[in-house]
Order: C-alpha cells, then sequence, then structure tokens
C-alpha cells in the first residue's frame, strides 16, 4: 500500500514543572487537569508510538509503518534496527527543567545497554518571558568535573553553565554530551535521536509535591557523560536581515533542521527522502497530487521517502514551517 503525508495523534505527558499550553496550541482537548510538559508529536518511543489519524493507514503506529514500509517510508536510509530515529515533541515548561545531560550512542551502550541510542538533540524557541526565561546551556569555560562535583555540594550547580535569555526563533544545538537545561516560562520544539536516557545531575532543590521527595540525581553516569571540553553552548539566532525564506539551523549525522518562513508558496521535502514537517506560525495547505493537509500552529505532517517534493501555499499571511530531516 503506497505512503502518502501523514498526520499523528499527540501523546501528551504529564510533568511537575509542565505548564496548561500544550493542548490548545496543538487544538486538543486537555486530557487531564495535570500540568503537561510536553507533547510528542512523533515517536517511536517503546511505550508511546505515535498512532496515525486518518486515511487508510488510521490506527497504525509509527512503528507500524517502519516495519510494513521500510523503502516507501525511508528510502535508501533504512535504520538498522528498523525503529524511526527521531522523536519530535514541544515542551512546555511552567518552571524550570532539571540539569542535565544525555550520552552519545557509544556511552549508551555501555551504561544502558544493548540497543540504546544517545541524544543528540536541537530546541527552536517559540515563546519565553523575557524578565524570567532562561537557557543553560554548556559549562562556562573553565568549569572542570572536579569544580562541578563541588559546586553541587555546595549548591551552586547554575553558577557552573553557560545561560542566557533566549529569544524566540533561537535555536539551540545540544550534542550529546552537553550539560543543559530548559528554564521557566518557555515554549520551544524539539528534534532528537530517539532515545529515552537522561542522567539528572541537579533539581534545583525541588521537592515533589505528590511523594514529597526530591527526585533521583545521576550524579556518577551523568558526569562520565558530560563533555567539559566543549565550553559554552551558544544559539543559532534567525537572520532577520537577510530576508531570505529559508534558512537551515542544523545539519547533523543526526538530523537536519531548517526553518523556512514566506507569505508565498514554497516547497519543502525531497525525493527519496524522509522529512518531517511542523508548524509554528501561520496558517496554510501541504499540497501534494491530490491530495491537500491543512496546517496551522501545531500541526505535524510526515513525509515518507515516496512522497518526495510538496508544496505549502500559505493563507492570509507568512507561514514558519520547521523541516526535519533523518541526517547523513
Amino acid at each position: 500500500m503506497p505512503l502518502y503525508p501523514l498526520t499523528f495523534e499527540p501523546i501528551f505527558k504529564s510533568m511537575l514543572w509542565g505548564g496548561r499550553r500544550l493542548p490548545e496550541f496543538l487544538g486538543q482537548e486537555p486530557p487531564h487537569a495535570d500540568p503537561i510538559g510536553e507533547a510528542w508529536v512523533l515517536s517511536d518511543v517503546d511505550g508511546s508510538l505515535s498512532p496515525v489519524t486518518v486515511g487508510a493507514h488510521a490506527g497504525k503506529t509509527l512503528r507500524d509503518l517502519a516495519l510494513l514500509y521500510p523503502q516507501e517510508l525511508f528510502g535508501n536510509r533504512i535504520p538498522n534496527d528498523g525503529k524511526f530515529p527521531l522523536l519530535l515533541k514541544f515542551i512546555d515548561a511552567r518552571q524550570e527543567l532539571s540539569v542535565q545531560v544525555h550520552p552519545d550512542d557509544e556511552l549508551a551502550l555501555q551504561l544502558a545497554g544493548e540497543g540504546k541510542r544517545g541524544k543528540t538533540e536541537a530546541w527552536v524557541i517559540l515563546d519565553r518571558d523575557p524578565a524570567t526565561s532562561r537557557i543553560y546551556a554548556g559549562f562556562r569555560d573553565g568549569t572542570t568535573a572536579e569544580s562541578f562535583r563541588t559546586a553541587m555540594s555546595e549548591k551552586t550547580t547554575p553558577a557552573t553553565l553557560h545561560q542566557f535569555t533566549p529569544n524566540a526563533g533561537d535555536c539551540v544545538f545540544l550534542r550529546a554530551g552537553t550539560v543543559h537545561a530548559i528554564g521557566a516560562n518557555i515554549l520551544l520544539f524539539e528534534v532528537q535521536q530517539t532515545s529515552d536516557i537522561t542522567y539528572r545531575l541537579y533539581d534545583w532543590d525541588r521537592v515533589d509535591a505528590k511523594t514529597g521527595k526530591s527526585r533521583d540525581l545521576h550524579v556518577d553516569h551523568g558526569l562520565t557523560c558530560s563533555n567539559f571540553a566543549a565550553g559554552p553552548c551558544h544559539p543559532v539566532t534567525p537572520d532577520r536581515h537577510s530576508h531570505k525564506p529559508s534558512e537551515s539551523l542544523v545539519d547533523c549525522e543526526h538530523f537536519t533542521l531548517a526553518r523556512h518562513c514566506d507569505d508565498k508558496p514554497f516547497h519543502v521535502g525531497a525525493k527519496g527522502e524522509c522529512r518531517a514537517v511542523v508548524t509554528v506560525e501561520g496558517e496554510g495547505d501541504l499540497i501534494w497530487n491530490d491530495h491537500t493537509s491543512k496546517l496551522q500552529a501545531g500541526s505535524v505532517i510526515l513525509l515518507p521517502a515516496m512522497v518526495g517534493e510538496c508544496t505549502i501555499a500559505p493563507r492570509g499571511g507568512p507561514i514558519t514551517v520547521l523541516e526535519c530531516g533523518l541526517g547523513s
């Protein structure tokens, strides 16, 4: 059975630091009253498999498609394990997330076992509070493993981290091994390797209101993964003066990420390549052959390799979309 542009049902994740913006942003009813920190909009993580919402494949999961139609979905880039290699999500941080780090592929295998991937990721800031929001990404120059351990024991961990006030549109690329945290009152999009390995190093001395306990830390594994040589991690800011409709944000071995913003029709997707198109602002239509999908903020559409190039036609003004590819 041929594949076509696909939409999936978001999977909402309750988090103690989360907010209430994601259901409305994605045009969904809140599933419960708990704070929602994340919406996984394209996932092949065990226990959280994204289901197709409409069409002949409705009800099938992303994993089903990867196993049933690998050539049609991936083209010539079929993953060795058959799983979709990227996880796409939106994050609504009402409070700071923990200071954490993720392993690369080699350390994931060593620390977490066979079949585990590392986690390189990228964020695109969608909204923030200029008075209270901070991004923590990488260490300040001169920070060592020893000085970081001392800071953790003295509860001065944030002072060791490179930090800045983000602006909407900033892209933060975090290679595995980069210690990081999302600050309060930030809404962002994230693309990452399909991995659920997180080592928590500091959690702002919080106590979970439900359990009355602090969350577990993973200091030894976390420090093993931390890259102290990399130094500060700076954002890629939008080029607001070039007026180019498209810009490359990330191009690494695990994924590519580009941003398109235009009020005139433009192309996304590529022949023989699997791409995901994420709308972050504006409205429009994605057109492929006789297939049309409506786009609005929060829309996520997967373009299987056999689909190839599509056209996006903006409606009522400019539309901004992010395009994710599977990397090299």
